[in-house]
């Protein structure tokens, strides 16, 4: 079950949702009005996952029989946004190991191989089936299994939509795959089996889950229930921009889920929520929402149920914003601009640009010229809010994140971070979808490894790059004012970049 603090003042959207609760409940497409209704009515399968995901037991029990019978130890999910957000939170609720890999940097996937691949299963979760991240480290893995002389059909389980490109080459190379409900998208696929079978693998008992989510559902279409009071709530002007905070309870992660839901549901049309992650529970920018019962607002209940009550949260507040909660149309964008880099620089040379202005490690690319790195991050603080965009390793490059929070505390702007490029099939939408109130940092690094694709003409890096520029000419487009940092070092160059936030 859930239950809300903080969130009993009566707003006037509570019996306008209360009129919505039921038709949602019984999957109504034409609630997000006429020009949503063709996609919703291919979406809605979420709605009764916990139902329906039922099915999925037995399946999920022998692929686990499976995994324990070959001495699967290390588990490795390659999958990005929806694909992989929801496993991660809860690996970390039920204290198992999960590596996650949502990144093309070369560095991070050669951390990640590091593992005894011997003892290890790998998960490859893509709905499409055409995710160029995932597709690009299936083969990188498929190669160095067989490099060693394994079979990858003793180490690859595959998730993905039925008849996906995807599932017809896994099935075609004799892999285990685990085929979704093709009418959930992925952003609502927690308790489907992109959810359910990293969890199941890794010894959770899944059926806890969707007993919780089943409970709590039960209590959404009763008058005023908490997910109308969450979701007029959070249509309010004053929660515009939401703080997350999870680090002192037992759902370390959930905030990054729900950012990715709410950030890439919301953030089209010119409007949308926009949720920030936060390391701290501090801000006098911003209302915060907690999950324990520490802050004035909270919202207490188990995994399961926080999956399905902020889905259904989502869906009520793209209601009251009048925007379609299932398409991305500027996801796609991003993608359409990576994919014509990397054609450019397969028929010609890959362009070198000249920065305007060097600091010690850091290159700086902007169509304005000034003295200081520190002149630069102040100069880009003149919006409403700032996103930090950084194409590095976020699991050795960590202590960048803390940029977050200095340039917050030090303009008193909100500023969001995302890791690239997990971030463009998240809160990427939002920033070229959402309130054109954006300024944009974005952070990519020339020490890049080698690490070839097998079966492509281009390398991790030069894809990396490909989704940062791609995402940068998508951004300059619109008008908005975007700042590159180039790291030529890694360590160095965040060390003087986390000094010269200090110095706004």
């Amino acid at each position: 079950m859930i239950s809300l603090k903080g969130f009993e003042e009566r707003k006037p959207a509570w019996e306008q949702l209360n009129k919505i609760t039921e038709r949602l409940s019984k999957k109504d497409a034409t609630i997000w009005g006429e020009s949503a209704s063709a996609e919703a009515s291919i979406r809605l399968g979420w709605v009764d996952l916990p139902e329906t995901s039922r099915d999925l037991l037995p399946t999920l029990d022998s692929l686990s029989a499976w995994s324990r019978e070959l001495g699967h130890t290390h588990f490795i999910l390659c999958g990005m946004g929806g694909s992989s957000l929801a496993p991660e939170v809860i690996a970390a609720t039920y204290k198992k190991s999960l590596t996650v890999l949502d990144s093309t940097d070369p560095t991070q996937i050669e951390l990640v191989a590091e593992f005894d691949l011997r003892s290890t299963c790998i998960i490859i979760s893509s709905k499409s089936g055409s995710t160029v991240e995932t597709a690009s480290q299936k083969s990188f893995f498929v190669k160095k299994l067989m490099d060693m002389g394994l079979d990858p059909k003793n180490h690859f389980v595959v998730v993905t939509d039925p008849g996906s490109p995807l599932e017809v080459e896994s099935r075609g190379e004799g892999l285990k795959v685990i085929t979704a409900d093709p009418n959930v998208g992925g952003r609502f696929s927690a308790l489907s089996a992109f959810g359910l079978t990293p969890a199941a693998l890794i010894g959770v008992d899944v059926s806890v889950l969707l007993d919780d989510a089943l409970a709590a559902s039960k209590t959404f279409t009763e008058p005023n229930s908490s997910v109308v009071r969450m979701a007029a709530l959070l249509a309010e002007p004053t929660f515009a921009f939401t703080g997350f905070y999870d680090r002192d309870s037992e759902l370390v992660g959930i905030s990054d889920w729900i950012e990715q839901l709410i950030a890439e549901s919301t953030g089209k049309d010119g409007k949308g929520v926009l949720p920030v992650v936060l390391d701290s529970y501090q801000s006098n920018l911003y209302p915060v929402i907690g999950f324990s019962d520490a802050h004035n607002y909270s919202v207490l209940g188990p995994l399961g149920a926080q999956f399905i009550f902020w889905e259904w949260v989502t869906a009520l507040l793209s209601y009251l914003l009048a925007v379609d909660p299932f398409n991305q149309p500027n996801v796609t964008e991003s993608k359409d601009r990576t994919n014509s880099l990397l054609k450019i620089w397969s028929e010609k040379e890959i362009a070198i640009y000249q920065p305007i202005f060097t600091s010690g490690s850091v290159e700086v690319f902007s169509a304005t010229k000034l003295n200081s790195l520190s002149e630069y991050l102040r100069e880009f603080a003149g919006h409403q809010y700032i996103a930090v965009m950084a194409y590095l390793n976020r699991i050795s490059d960590q202590s960048l994140a803390g940029l977050r929070s200095i340039i917050e505390s030090r303009t008193r702007k909100v500023t969001t971070f995302g890791w690239g490029p997990r971030f463009l099939h998240s809160t990427g939408q939002f920033h070229k979808g959402g309130p054109t109130s954006g300024s944009f940092i974005q952070i990519t690094t020339s020490e890049l490894p080698e690490l070839e694709i097998p079966g492509r003409e281009f390398t991790f890096g030069t894809l990396l790059m490909a989704q940062a520029l791609g995402d940068n000419e998508a951004l300059t487009s619109r008008g908005f004012p975007i700042l590159r940092l180039n790291l030529k070092d890694r360590k160095t160059g965040i060390a003087e970049l986390l000094q010269a936030a200090k110095e706004i």
